[in-house]
C-alpha cells in the first residue's frame, strides 16, 4: 500500500466527509514519493502521519442579533495546522459554503505555501458559514464581535495571526480587531489586512493578484517568453482578480475577462477594470451591472454555464488566472484551453483546478504555476505587515513591492529547481510540494517529537 492511499483510508476513517481536505493531501502526498523513499528519516519519523494532522482544532458557534431582533447561530472555526517554522497564518473565510473539510484543506495548503515563502510562518485557517451578502453593517459587526469572542483565546502575534479571505476584508478586519483589543486590551499585529490607517500595510490588498502575475511572468521568463501581449482569462472579481488584472494592464497584457457567483463576463476589448473596481468595490454589486455600461461585451449567468465546468474557461485565450474559489476549473475547461492554445495558467485561488485538470496541464507542459506557489503573494505580505507591526515602522508602496517580487521569483526559483533535482523539469507542483514539505518537515524533527 502507497503512503498516499494508507494515509487517506486512514483520514477518511479518522476524519470522516471531509472531500476537499482528502483531495489536498493526495495532491501533495502523490508528489512526496521520491524524497520519501530517498529520506528514510522522513519515515521513522512519521512525518506524515505528524504533518497531516492539525496540531489544534476548533469549531465553536457563534450566535448573534440580526436587525429585525432576530437570534441567527453560524459555526466558527479555526485549524492551527502547523506550527514548525513560526506562528500560525492564514485567512479567515465567511461564505455559506465553508464547513470543516474546506478549512482543513485551506490550512494544509497554507502549511507548504508558507513554507515556500522562506519567511517564518507556519499554517493555519479559519471561518464561518456566514454570508456576509445582503448582510447590513450593524449585522456584520455584531457577527464579527461574536466571532471574536470566541477566537480571541487562541490567538496572538507570535501564536496565531489570521487574515482575510473570501468574504472577509477591510470592514470584516477592522470590526474583528477593534473587538480582539477591546477584549484583550492591547493594540498588537494579531491580524493583517488591516487598515492603512491603523496598521496595516501597502500593496497587502494587491498582493495575491500582482504576485499571481508576477510567478506567470517568471514561469514564461524561463521559456524565453513573457506576457506582454497576452490575452488573459480571469475568474473572479474580487481582491484577488482585480489586482490580477490591474498588473496584467500594468505589464502590457490584456484581461478579457471576470466572474462573480451569478455569471461572467466576457469582454474581447479588455476588461473596463475601473468600472469593475466601481461595481465591486463601492458599490457592492452583480457583474451583469457591467451590460449597462458596455452593451457590447457578453454575459454568462450561471445557470447557463456548461454543464461539465464554468463559462470563463471556454473562451480562446493565451493564458488563464483561476482567482476565485477551489474546484472551479475541470478538466473539461482545461481541455477546452488547450484546445484554444492557452500557454500559461497561474492559480491565484487556492486548488482552484481538479486533479483531472491539473493532470491535462502536466500531460499538455505548459506553463502551469500551482496555488501553494503562485497565490503565495498574499501570506507574504501579511507577513511583510506583522514585520512592520513588530518594529512600528511603515514601509512605502514600493519598498512592499520590491520585497513582493522577489519573494515570488524566489518561490519560483525554488520549486523549479526542486523539480530539476528530481528529474521533472518544469513540474512546478511537484518542485512546490517538495521544497515547502522539506522544510517543514526538516524543522518538525529538529524540533523533537511534539
Amino acid at each position: 500500500m502507497t503512503y498516499t492511499h494508507k494515509t487517506i483510508t486512514e483520514l477518511r476513517h479518522s476524519s470522516p466527509a471531509q472531500a476537499e481536505f482528502y483531495q489536498a493531501v493526495e495532491e501533495v502526498l502523490d508528489s512526496l514519493g521520491p524524497v520519501l523513499e530517498s529520506n528514510v528519516i522522513y519515515q521513522r519519523q512519521a512525518i506524515i502521519q505528524r504533518i497531516v494532522e492539525p496540531e489544534r482544532q476548533l469549531m465553536f458557534r457563534v450566535p448573534w442579533l440580526d436587525d429585525n431582533g432576530n437570534i441567527q447561530v453560524n459555526k466558527g472555526y479555526r485549524v492551527e495546522f502547523n506550527s514548525a517554522l513560526g506562528p500560525y497564518k492564514g485567512g479567515l473565510r465567511f461564505h455559506p459554503s465553508v464547513n470543516a473539510s474546506i478549512i482543513k484543506f485551506l490550512g494544509f495548503e497554507q502549511i507548504f505555501k508558507n513554507a515556500l515563502t522562506g519567511l517564518p510562518i507556519g499554517g493555519g485557517k479559519g471561518g464561518a458559514n456566514f454570508d456576509p451578502k445582503g448582510r447590513s453593517d450593524n449585522e456584520i459587526m455584531r457577527f464579527c464581535q461574536s466571532f471574536m469572542s470566541e477566537l480571541y483565546r487562541h490567538i496572538g502575534p507570535t501564536t496565531d495571526v489570521p487574515a482575510g479571505d473570501i468574504g472577509v476584508g477591510a470592514r470584516e478586519i477592522g470590526y474583528l480587531f477593534g473587538q480582539y483589543k477591546r477584549l484583550t486590551g492591547r493594540y498588537e499585529g494579531v491580524l493583517t489586512g488591516k487598515s492603512l490607517l491603523w496598521g496595516g500595510s501597502l500593496v497587502r490588498k494587491e498582493a495575491t493578484g500582482y504576485g499571481a502575475v508576477y510567478f506567470a511572468d517568471y514561469m514564461l521568463n524561463a521559456r524565453d517568453d513573457s506576457l506582454k501581449d497576452k490575452r488573459c482569462l480571469v475568474s473572479g472579481a474580487g481582491n484577488v482578480a482585480i489586482y490580477a488584472m490591474e498588473k496584467l494592464y500594468q505589464i502590457g497584457a490584456t484581461p478579457i475577462s471576470c466572474s462573480d457567483s451569478a455569471g461572467t463576463i466576457y469582454h474581447s476589448q479588455g476588461i473596463d477594470l475601473a468600472l469593475v473596481k466601481q461595481i465591486k468595490e463601492q458599490q457592492r454589486g452583480s457583474l451583469i451591472e457591467y451590460l449597462e455600461v458596455h452593451p457590447g461585451a457578453e454575459y454568462t449567468p450561471v445557470a447557463d454555464y456548461p454543464t461539465d465546468g464554468h463559462a470563463v474557461w471556454r473562451y480562446a485565450a493565451d493564458a488563464a488566472f483561476p482567482c476565485a474559489t477551489q474546484n472551479e476549473l475541470t478538466k473539461a475547461d482545461a481541455e477546452s484551453l488547450m484546445a484554444k492554445g492557452c500557454q500559461l495558467v497561474s492559480e491565484g485561488a487556492n486548488m482552484p483546478s481538479t486533479q483531472d485538470a491539473v493532470d491535462v496541464f502536466i500531460d499538455a507542459q505548459i506553463a502551469y504555476g500551482p496555488g501553494k506557489a503562485a497565490n503565495a503573494g498574499g501570506v507574504a505580505t501579511s507577513q511583510l505587515e506583522m514585520a512592520q507591526n513588530a518594529s512600528m515602522q511603515k514601509w512605502t508602496f514600493s519598498q512592499v513591492d520590491q520585497q513582493l517580487q522577489q519573494i515570488m521569483k524566489s518561490v519560483f526559483v525554488t520549486a523549479s529547481e526542486t523539480a530539476d533535482e528530481f528529474g521533472q523539469h518544469g513540474n512546478l507542483i511537484l518542485g512546490a510540494n517538495i521544497a515547502g514539505f522539506r522544510r517543514v518537515a526538516d524543522a518538525m524533527i529538529e524540533q523533537g517529537v511534539v
